[in-house]
């Protein structure tokens, strides 16, 4: 037995020593005024690979903040994130290296063309397998404000520093990792042993998760050691005065905590802390360190989605749950980021599963009352929604379905940059959560913890990927697991199941289960009587349909996926009532506003309205539709509006049916049929009827904001003859058939699109195009170019009415929201829309029916403010062409969405004169679902 006891402390320390070959020492002085640190440092790199090395790849992720074209950059414009393109110099962050050395030697170094927030160091010697080299640098760093990304400089002097010293990449099967930062937290370091010695100014508390030890303190400066063995990264908090952070103290496992709370007890957070630390443990195994920090800084980057948007004034849920919620998901990140040493880019699956899955298991044990709205689930008033009634665990699913719903989910096991926010950061997560989930409860006998365990384990002594955790796994179960890697993980496969059919026998029931999707995975088979749960049964190999004969057992329903183990695209297939002629009838619930999907209903929700123009004035209706949180198949939506100005019946009514295709990049085919009535002058309605198909295109990198779309419709009008408009019999009724095909990219940095029109009818036939383009240069300076042109193809009418329009279009087929469409004066015939000719002024001939070439464009002068240019040649039938022009400021406060306009010259002259104020064109957006898109469209 001692034999056996020496050997494996002989084997724990050789493994220990081989794993952690790489010494990194810093020396660092912080300037808290510049925000700059100089750092002395040594980096002892050991060759780990079975190949010689002729460069060593240091991370510089501070690097990522030098200018406008980096990959962090560009993922800012992605997301429409326009602070840092918009930030000072000052509030940057870069790396400036003196001189890289070996044996007094200096080395060349580079960064790579697509990489500038990495160095290549050049070797002398190649490093040949086993060997060591140690570099030294000088160089100085300059921390960027905490305003982009939460990690750097506030205006309180404190700075939450992350990845800002140079350290080697990972280096995997002979060759490193080149990650960029993109804001994702997911850095490949190798594994190395770091001393650090940290001067900041005197009065500044220095905190960090790496171990401290005495140093001399120079006179008038607060100097602090710290030390860690085997890390991958470690955080640093320099705090002028006071520490925010907490220490709490578990059997010499110390836990550093600033995360905010106002209204939880000392003794309620001791608690807590131990609830979590203890849980942790004993599903993952001890943390390989002595000292974890959980910030505020951390939970601010990945809250608890849901708590975080709840307003503070409503508190759904006590203090202290709402404290525990956000410790439990914060350390439990940190613990999976300072334990696991995966790619964390490229196997951030991992990290996701097994961080949610805890989660969900550890409200099952500790909460299993709380729903996902809390205590508003008591009020009388909100009973009758799902949305209160979905326990807290609930959530994950319908937020996953959110995007799958979309067709834009994006399989869990791709690499962690390639996923668009809204994936990143809370569906990609949940799927991941609700896949490990899926995976334990099939494999069943703990094996799934067991495995956590166990990898925790290994990845003490080495460094690991997916295949580890897939060998530990399929060495702890008997059962196939490739299902679960091959399609849950690595594809984007929709899971949804159905019955097919149902033969029922007095003690028997033989049942054929249809895949709807293909996707070769297990469905779990349950009986229920009376709510309680008869007996289980999982079916395996359903590719198609699977017949199966199983006991009765007393079931009065069958139900597939009844505790929602699975991660599946339809629930409201997967019940199947014995003895019931109906078997899977299910009435109709009407609910105010809206709910979230309930798989027991056919649901029709019901909320007052609100429609204005001038001539209908605020008119109130009731809107019925089936749009519940998550999209559908067929939509309809039904607006009956009272007109208060005509005392007349108008509103609107829709139907959609969408057709997602999963694979290829046409991913959506939309069938529409829509109608509306409202008045366009004071005397007069408008009916509007049309039916069309909408084709819809996309990037295969789903990133790419780029859209393609073919239109196909054709639209018919009834409009009512007015004293006020031009009406005559044919543009009175009439029907156009509309063939359009557009395409745009978008970015905070960029914008292009473009489309091509065709429209016929009896009266004409003609063709337009378009071509915009914006830009938002590196010095702030933005330019806006759109050119137009149109021509009649042929034309059988007298009226202006169907002709082009140089400053304000006619909307014959009634597409834009004009609050005053037929108003020729006063504020509402100032309304500004972005059609056709574009031009701000009011020309004397306002009309084209002919052709019209047109350019508009703008230039910034000062944030907001620009100056506009607008030129064009138009013809008129039986007249000569004419050039016109105008200019003048823009002043754009949100660019599309709300805007004012102020003509200066135009080839009427100088506009600027008594009557000006009528001249002011704006452009403003009041429809909620416009608005929205403001909001939402850095998610997606």
């Amino acid at each position: 037995m001692k034999l056996k006891g020496l050997l494996s402390i002989i084997i724990f320390f050789t493994c220990a020593c081989l794993y952690s070959q790489n010494l990194n020492r810093i020396v660092a002085d912080v300037d808290t005024n510049a925000h700059t640190i100089s750092i002395q440092q040594e980096i002892t790199f050991t060759n780990s690979s079975n190949v010689a090395l002729n460069t060593i790849v240091l991370n510089d992720w501070i690097n990522a903040y030098s200018n406008k074209e980096t990959p962090l950059a560009r993922r800012f414009a992605d997301e429409f994130v326009r602070a840092f393109h918009m930030a000072p110099d000052a509030d940057r962050g870069f790396t400036a290296i003196k001189s890289v050395t070996s044996e007094n030697t200096e080395l060349e170094y580079a960064r790579p063309e697509k990489h500038p927030d990495i160095v290549e160091v050049k070797l002398v010697q190649p490093l040949q397998p086993g060997e060591s080299i140690t570099l030294k640098l000088d160089y100085g760093v300059k921390i960027p404000n905490d305003r982009f990304t939460r990690y750097g400089f506030d205006n309180k002097g404190t700075m939450v520093l992350k990845n800002w010293y140079l350290t080697p990449a990972r280096l995997e099967n002979g060759a490193f990792v080149y990650h960029s930062n993109e804001n994702l937290d997911d850095i490949a370091n190798s594994v190395t042993d770091f001393e650090l010695q940290l001067t900041a100014p005197e009065g500044y508390t220095i905190t960090s998760d790496l171990n401290s030890f005495n140093v001399i303190k120079p006179s008038g400066k607060n100097t602090v050691g710290f030390s860690g063995k085997g890390r991958t990264d470690f955080s640093l908090y320099l705090e002028n005065g006071a520490t925010a952070f907490e220490r709490y103290n578990f059997d010499g496992f110390e836990v550093v905590t600033s995360l905010k709370t106002t209204k939880t007890t000392d003794m309620q957070r001791t608690l807590v802390i131990e609830n979590v630390v203890s849980f942790v443990k004993e599903n993952l195994g001890d943390y390989p360190f002595e000292k974890i920090t959980v910030s505020q800084t951390d939970y601010d980057r990945n809250p608890v989605y849901g708590l975080n948007q709840l307003p503070a004034f409503l508190s759904p849920f006590p203090d202290s749950f709402l404290y525990e919620v956000r410790f439990l998901k914060t350390y439990l990140n940190n613990y999976l980021k300072n334990t696991l040493k995966l790619d964390p880019r490229k196997d951030n699956w991992l990290y996701d599963g097994i961080q949610m899955h805890l989660m969900m298991k550890y409200i099952d044990e500790y909460h299993p009352d709380k729903h996902m709205t809390g205590t508003l689930a008591n009020w009388g008033i909100l009973r009758g929604h799902n949305l209160f009634r979905v326990p807290f665990n609930g959530q994950y699913n319908y937020l996953y379905l959110l995007m799958a719903r979309k067709n834009l989910d994006q399989p869990i096991g791709d690499p962690k940059n390639t996923f668009i926010k809204f994936n990143e950061q809370i569906s990609g997560k949940y799927r991941a959560g609700l896949s490990i989930n899926y995976l334990d409860d099939y494999l069943g006998n703990d094996a799934v913890q067991k495995s956590f365990s166990e990898f925790c384990a290994l990845n003490k002594t080495q460094q690991t990927t997916r295949e580890d955790f897939r060998a530990i796994l399929n060495k702890n179960t008997a059962k196939n697991t490739d299902w679960f890697f091959d399609t849950v993980v690595e594809t984007r496969e929709l899971i949804d199941f159905r019955f097919e059919d149902v033969k029922e026998n007095k003690d028997s029931v033989a049942v054929t289960v249809k895949n709807r999707t293909g996707a070769d995975v297990p469905v779990s088979l349950f009986g229920i009587n009376k709510g309680e749960v008869v007996f289980k049964q999982w079916i395996n190999n359903v590719k198609a349909d699977s017949t199966l004969v199983i006991p009765r057992n007393g079931a009065e329903k069958l139900v597939l996926n009844y505790n929602n183990a699975m991660p599946e695209y339809n629930t409201r297939n997967n019940w199947h009532r014995l003895g019931k002629f109906f078997p899977n009838n299910r009435p109709f619930k009407f609910t105010f506003f809206q709910d979230l999907e309930d798989p027991r209903y056919n649901q029709v929700f019901y909320v007052p309205s609100f429609v204005y123009n001038l001539y209908d004035g605020v008119s109130v209706g009731m809107r019925f539709h089936n749009k519940s949180l998550l999209e559908k198949p067929f939509i309809f939506d039904i607006e009956p509006t009272y007109s208060s100005k005509t005392q007349s019946l108008i509103g609107s009514v829709g139907f959609l049916y969408n057709h997602y295709i999963r694979e290829g990049s046409l991913y959506n085919i939309r069938y529409g049929l829509s109608g509306s009535t409202y008045h366009y002058a004071p005397d007069a309605a408008y009916v509007k009827f049309t039916p069309s198909i909408q084709f819809r295109i996309r990037d295969n990198d789903y990133r790419e904001n780029k859209k393609q779309f073919i239109l196909v419709r054709h639209v018919m009008v009834d409009r009512e003859a007015s004293v006020f408009a031009n009406t005559t019999e044919q543009n009175e009724n009439y029907s156009v058939f509309n063939l359009r095909y557009s395409k745009f990219e978008n970015t905070i940095t960029r914008l292009y699109s473009y489309f091509t029109d065709a429209q016929f009818s009896d009266n004409f036939g003609k063709l337009s195009g378009e071509i915009q383009f914006r830009r938002l240069f590196n010095n702030n300076r933005q330019i806006n170019l759109r050119l137009y042109a149109g021509m009649f193809l042929y034309r059988n009418t007298t009226s202006e009415f169907f002709s082009f329009g140089l400053d304000r279009p006619t909307d014959y087929l009634f597409d834009y929201n004009f609050y005053g469409r037929s108003e020729e004066t006063g504020l509402f015939s100032q309304q500004f829309i972005l059609a056709e000719g574009g031009f701000k002024s009011k020309l004397d001939t306002r009309y084209a029916n002919q052709w019209m070439t047109t350019v508009n464009g703008s230039f910034n002068i000062w944030n907001w403010v620009e100056v506009y240019g607008d030129a064009g040649f138009f013809r008129n039938k039986y007249r000569d062409a004419e050039f016109v022009w105008d200019s003048g400021i823009r002043l754009n406060l949100v660019p599309d969405y709300f805007e004012l306009y102020f003509p200066v010259y135009s080839s009427n002259g100088f506009e600027i004169d008594n009557n000006y104020g009528e001249k002011i064109r704006f452009t403003v957006t009041i429809s909620p679902s416009t608005l929205i898109n403001l909001f939402t469209r850095k998610w997606l």
